[in-house]
C-alpha cells in the first residue's frame, strides 16, 4: 500500500514539471515573438548606421591582422635552430675509422667525427680539453700529468678512465701494431695512477709535447682482447667503431663495384652524452666519392651540404649563388725547398739570389684568396717569430749582382752560364691548379735573373714518391707547422738522414749551429727561453737561404648555403673543420628577438 501511494506521488510531481515546462516555452516563445522578430522590421531604419559599423569594425581586424604579420618580420629574424641532416662529399674510400690507422682523407673524417682526444684545438687555434680538463708539467718537462674530465662514457654507454688512455698510447707504441703514429712515442712512458689521471714521462724534455695529444682514444673494453698484429683488421675499424666523441656509428652504404666510381656513405648519429653537449645536427652522412667530377655533379645539384678534397672540381662552382667558400688558413708554410745535397745548391750565393728574385707579394696576390706572406721559418706571430730574421725582399737587380759575384754571366739566350755549365734546373711541383700557377710565376720571375727552370707536374702518387725519396732538385710544397714553433724535424741534420723516421728535411739542409739552435730551443720550457735560443737558427737560416718561404696555404671548404658554427680560422690540419662540429646547424626559423 505505501508503495503505491509512493508511486502516485511521483506521477504528479512528474506531470507537474512537465507542465511547467511546456508553460515556460510558450513564454519564451512570445517573448523572443515581441522583442527581436517583431523588431527586425525597424532595422531598415538605421541600416546605413549598422552597416557602417560592420564596415568599420571589419577594417580594424583587417589592419591589426595586417600590422601584426609586418611587425612579426620586424621582431623576428632567421636564425639558426637545431635539426636537420648534414651531408658532406668527401674525395677517397673509406678504410678504417680507426684514429690509430686513419690517414686519407675520408677516414680521417670519419675518425675525428667518432673518436674524441684528450686536448683538441678552439676557433683561436688554441689548445683546449677534449677528454681531458688540464694538464701540468715538472720544471725539467720530463713528465706531463694529464687530468681527465668527470662521468667520461663511450658511445656503448661503458665508462672511459685513464686505462683506455694508457691502452691506446701503448697500442700505438706496440711494433706490431703498425700505427702510423708510432715514431713520435718512441720511449714515452704512460701509466694511470688512478681512474682520472694519466702520466706521460719522457726520455727528453720537449717543449712541444702536449701537442702531440690530440689523436683519438679507443676502448679498451673492445679491444684489449686483440693482439696488436690484427688491430689492423678487426670489424672495429669498419662494421663496429665506437668511440666518445660527437658523433656515434650508425651504418654504411656501398655503392658501385668500380673502383674508379665507387662510392660510400658512411651515416653517423649524434652521441648524446658528448663531453661538450649533445650535437645539434638530427645525423651526420659522410659521402666518400672515387671520383671527384661525381662529387662536384652531386654538390651542384645540392645533393651536398658541404665538400672537400676536389678543390679542382669545385672550383668552377664557386660563383653560383648560394655557394659558400671558407677560406681556413692552414698552420703550414708552402715553400720551395732547394735540395742542398744537389751540387748546383750547395752555392749559398745562389740561393740568396733566388730569393732575392722572387717576387713572393705578387704571387700572393694572384692566389684569389686572402693569405700571410711566409717569411722565414717560423710563422708570423708565432712564439719566437722575430722579423729581423725575415729572408731577403725582392730585389731583381740585388739578385742580378749576386749571381755576378758567383761568377755567372749571361750566354747567347739569355740564360747565365758558368764553366760551360747553363744555370738551369727542375722544379717538382703536385699537379694542382695553384701550385701550377705559382710555379709557372717563379719561372717567369727566376727567368728575369737568368735561371732557367724546367717545371715537373706530378700526380699525388709520384709526388709523394718524389719527396719520400728525395728525388728532385727543388721541390714546391707545404709543411705543416702547428701552434708550437718546434721545427725540428723539417730543418735539423738529422732529418736528411735516409735512416730518419720521416726525413722531412726537404731541404737536406745541414748547419751545426742551426741543430744546437734547434735541440735547445725544443728542449726549454720557459717561453722566454725558448725564443733567445731558437735566434741562433733563424738567423743562420735567414742567410743559407735553404729553401724559399711563399705564403701559408689554405683548405677549401664549401658549402650550399649557409652552415652556422663553422668560421673562418686558422686551422693546423683539415679535420680541425670539426673543432666545433657539435654546434654545427644548417636549419633556420624565424625567432622573435
Amino acid at each position: 500500500m505505501r508503495l503505491r501511494l509512493i508511486r502516485l506521488r511521483f506521477r504528479r510531481r512528474l506531470r507537474k514539471g512537465q507542465q511547467q515546462v511546456e508553460d515556460f516555452g510558450q513564454q519564451a516563445e512570445q517573448q523572443i515573438e515581441q522583442h527581436l522578430f517583431k523588431r527586425f522590421s525597424r532595422l531598415v531604419h538605421v541600416r546605413r548606421f549598422v552597416l557602417a559599423w560592420l564596415t568599420l569594425m571589419t577594417l580594424i581586424i583587417v589592419v591589426l591582422m595586417a600590422q601584426n604579420i609586418l611587425l612579426s618580420d620586424y621582431f623576428q629574424t632567421l636564425q639558426p635552430v637545431a635539426g636537420g641532416i648534414y651531408t658532406e662529399g668527401v674525395v677517397g674510400t673509406f678504410s678504417t675509422a680507426n684514429p690509430l690507422y686513419a690517414t686519407n682523407d675520408v677516414d680521417t673524417t670519419v675518425s675525428r667525427l667518432m673518436f674524441a682526444g684528450l686536448f683538441k684545438y678552439n676557433d683561436q687555434n688554441q689548445l683546449i680539453g677534449d677528454l681531458a680538463s688540464s694538464y701540468t708539467t715538472d720544471d725539467k718537462g720530463l713528465t706531463y700529468t694529464v687530468h681527465l674530465k668527470p662521468n667520461l662514457q663511450w658511445q656503448d654507454g661503458q665508462p672511459l678512465t685513464s686505462a683506455d688512455v694508457v691502452f691506446t698510447y701503448q697500442m700505438i707504441q706496440n711494433p706490431d701494431a703498425q700505427s702510423p703514429l708510432q715514431s713520435n712515442w718512441r720511449g714515452i712512458s704512460v701509466t694511470a695512477p688512478d681512474p682520472h689521471t694519466v702520466v706521460f714521462s719522457l726520455p727528453d724534455p720537449l717543449a712541444a709535447f702536449p701537442y702531440n695529444l690530440t689523436n683519438g682514444i679507443v676502448p679498451q673494453h673492445l679491444l684489449a682482447n686483440v693482439t696488436p698484429s690484427e688491430l689492423r683488421s678487426v670489424d672495429f675499424n669498419t662494421v663496429h667503431p665506437v668511440g666518445a666523441g660527437p658523433f656515434a656509428w650508425q651504418a654504411i652504404e656501398v655503392k658501385g663495384n668500380d673502383p674508379v666510381e665507387a662510392q660510400e656513405q658512411i651515416a653517423l648519429t649524434p652521441f648524446n652524452n658528448y663531453q661538450a653537449g649533445k650535437p645539434k645536427l638530427q645525423q651526420f652522412v659522410v659521402h666518400a666519392y672515387a671520383d671527384p667530377k661525381q662529387l662536384a655533379a652531386d654538390f651542384k645539384a645540392k645533393k651536398l651540404n658541404g665538400a672537400e678534397g676536389a678543390d679542382n672540381a669545385i672550383q668552377p662552382l664557386l660563383k653560383k649563388s648560394g655557394v659558400q667558400a671558407h677560406d681556413l688558413l692552414l698552420s703550414a708554410e708552402n715553400m720551395v725547398f732547394f735540395k742542398n745535397s744537389n751540387p748546383l745548391f750547395a752555392d749559398i750565393k745562389l740561393r740568396q739570389a733566388l730569393v732575392q728574385s722572387s717576387n713572393v707579394p705578387e704571387i700572393a696576390s694572384q692566389l684569389g684568396y686572402a693569405t700571410t706572406l711566409v717569411r722565414e721559418p717560423l710563422l708570423k706571430g708565432q712564439l719566437a717569430y722575430d722579423p729581423k730574421y725575415q729572408q731577403s725582399s725582392f730585389d731583381l737587380s740585388a739578385a742580378k749582382t749576386t749571381l755576378a759575384n758567383a761568377g755567372w754571366t749571361s750566354g747567347k739566350d739569355g740564360t747565365l752560364t758558368k764553366n760551360g755549365q747553363k744555370l738551369s734546373f727542375t722544379l717538382t711541383v703536385a699537379d694542382k691548379p695553384e701550385d701550377r700557377r705559382v710555379a709557372q710565376s717563379l719561372q717567369q720571375q727566376w727567368a728575369r735573373a737568368g735561371v732557367k727552370v724546367e717545371l715537373q707536374y706530378l700526380g699525388n702518387e709520384d709526388f709523394q714518391t718524389a719527396l719520400s725519396e728525395h728525388n728532385y732538385d727543388a721541390i714546391l710544397h707545404s709543411i705543416a707547422i702547428g701552434v708550437d714553433p718546434d721545427v725540428f724535424v723539417y730543418w735539423d741534420s738529422s732529418q736528411a738522414d735516409v735512416r730518419s723516421a720521416n726525413r722531412l728535411n726537404l731541404s737536406e739542409y745541414k748547419n751545426s749551429t742551426a741543430d744546437a739552435s734547434l735541440e735547445a730551443g725544443r728542449t726549454r720550457i720557459n717561453p722566454a727561453i725558448r725564443t733567445i735560443k731558437y735566434k741562433p737558427f733563424l738567423q743562420v737560416w735567414q742567410q743559407d737561404a735553404p729553401a724559399l718561404g711563399l705564403y701559408q696555404p689554405r683548405f677549401l671548404y664549401v658549402t650550399n648555403g649557409n652552415l652556422a658554427g663553422l668560421n673562418d680560422h686558422v686551422i693546423n690540419s683539415a679535420t680541425d673543420r670539426f673543432n666545433n662540429v657539435e654546434n654545427w646547424e644548417i636549419r633556420e626559423a624565424k625567432v622573435t628577438d
